[in-house]
């Protein structure tokens, strides 16, 4: 009894993780290439709302692919954390989620260079959430969940650095 128990309610877990790559045209297809290969799951493709002339952005421009990973998502991360050296920068952490690009897919344990893609990167999103946030998203008797159920900078520091051993810059 001489320990404190801790609240369930207020314990941080890795929501999902989500891989995105941006481009157009052939770039678009290789980077649909790479995340499959990545991840084994068929990617979405994003497409533009708004028309943008000066970049040649039109409505219904294919600009993106995007793979979320919900099952099994430690051995994943710590893969993909490995291929930045296990470092992050803190500016790179926000309310809720941290992300950090990949410049080449080659320097991920385990890829090899592929001629069909080439050479190109990718970037990684880590949200996280804690239990009873589906109260928030139900559509059934929705209800509102207090500011201090969101998960600071200092919270997903330390959870990265106790449970991937995280080095933050």
């Amino acid at each position: 009894m001489a320990e404190s128990k801790q609240n369930p309610m207020r314990e941080i877990k890795i929501e999902k993780v989500v891989f995105s790559i941006g481009g157009t045209g052939e770039n678009l297809e290789k980077g649909v290439k790479l995340l499959e290969r990545l991840t084994g799951k068929k990617p979405a493709k994003m497409m533009t709302k708004k028309r943008i002339p000066t970049l040649n952005v039109r409505p219904k421009l294919e600009v993106g692919a995007v793979v979320t990973i919900r099952k099994d998502v430690d051995e994943i991360l710590k893969k993909m954390l490995s291929a930045i050296d296990n470092k992050l920068k803190r500016k790179q952490i926000s309310e809720n989620n941290f992300s950090f690009g990949i410049e080449e897919y080659i320097e991920i344990p385990g890829m090899e260079y592929q001629r069909d893609i080439g050479i190109i990167g990718l970037d990684v999103t880590v949200v996280f959430k804690r239990t009873g946030k589906r109260v928030k998203l139900r559509k059934i008797k929705r209800g509102r969940i207090p500011k201090r159920q969101s998960i600071s900078k200092q919270e997903i520091i330390k959870f990265m650095e106790e449970k991937f051993k995280t080095e933050f810059i």
